[in-house]
């Protein structure tokens, strides 16, 4: 009989090393938040401008609605036009605002040549924005044997 000590078995001896994986997925994600953020950082920018009377913020181009009735007859604005009085008045929006954008809505029987009338006296009063409108296609007016998208 020893009265000498007893072996102990060691257990597990406590980690000193740092886990790298979650400190790395940490630092990934506030890279990411911070490549998000840094543009919204940099035009958010507070300023007091000066006042004054003569600076007035420029608005939205102006619209003009020109019509063009089944009969051919012109309307601006809800005003019927002979095609002198139309290139006049187009001609004083043109000279007021070049940048008057002309909406042109015209019945499906109007002959095309009136339209180019039409869009003729429009540039020829320097108003070069003319936008088309036109109503969307019901659905149950489609074709039924409507192609396939193309890829």
């Amino acid at each position: 009989m020893s009265f000498g000590r007893l072996e102990r078995t060691s257990g597990p001896q406590p980690m000193s090393d740092i886990n790298m994986t979650p400190l790395v997925d940490v630092m990934l994600v506030l890279v990411v938040i911070f490549i998000l953020t840094a543009p919204l950082m940099a035009s958010s920018i507070r300023l007091e401008l000066p006042r004054t009377q003569g600076a007035t913020p420029a608005g939205a181009p102006q619209s003009v609605t020109v019509v063009i009735n089944a009969a051919g007859q012109a309307f601006v604005q809800d005003e019927p036009l002979s095609q002198a009085a139309l290139a006049e008045r187009l001609r004083r929006i043109g000279t007021e605002r070049p940048d008057t954008e002309i909406q042109l809505r015209a019945d499906a029987a109007v002959p095309y040549g009136r339209v180019v009338e039409v869009m003729g006296a429009a540039h020829l009063a320097g108003l070069q924005r003319i936008g088309f409108v036109a109503e969307p296609q019901d659905a149950a007016a489609k074709p039924a044997t409507a192609a396939a998208p193309t890829r």
